[in-house]
């Protein structure tokens, strides 16, 4: 099938890895990006910027805009310590910030959980596509929206 494997990260962990590859970047982890990634890798599924912004405001006591948490979100991704599930305009930590891919996602549509595979094999096949098409520097992301599991 064409997956691979690498480390998944968790906790202070994950921290750490996402804190390692966001200054190896040469980007500083600053207290309010630690505290946006301790937030998001909280949740279980993918979490909005307002989702977020609401959480970290209430442990820090003072209020942190959305657009704030939108702006260290779009450093996440470009950076690959988060996914951004198009469909839901949410986010999730990535669990393994050292290792790029492409994001494909299996979204419920009923409790709203989304579960990141790796597929280096269809991956490549949509990036072949795309070059073919006149594209380049492209970052598939591909998502397959339905019932989970545990849903149906």
């Amino acid at each position: 099938m064409g997956k691979h494997d690498h480390h998944e990260h968790h906790g202070e962990s994950l921290a750490d890895a996402a804190r390692h590859n966001l200054e190896a970047a040469g980007e500083k982890w600053t207290d309010t990006r630690a505290a946006i990634f301790e937030a998001l890798s909280g949740f279980s599924r993918p979490a909005s910027a307002y989702d977020i912004a609401e959480l970290v405001s209430a442990a820090r006591g003072k209020r942190v805009a959305p657009n704030s948490v939108y702006r260290i979100l779009d450093l996440f991704v470009a950076k690959n310590l988060a996914m951004r599930v198009e469909s839901a305009n949410a986010y999730l930590a990535n669990s393994h910030p050292g290792c790029e891919h492409d994001c494909i996602f299996l979204v419920c549509d009923t409790c709203g959980e989304a579960t990141h595979i790796d597929d280096d094999a269809l991956s490549s096949k949509v990036r072949d596509v795309a070059h073919e098409q006149g594209f380049s520097s492209i970052r598939p992301v591909i998502e397959v929206r339905g019932v989970c599991q545990k849903c149906s």
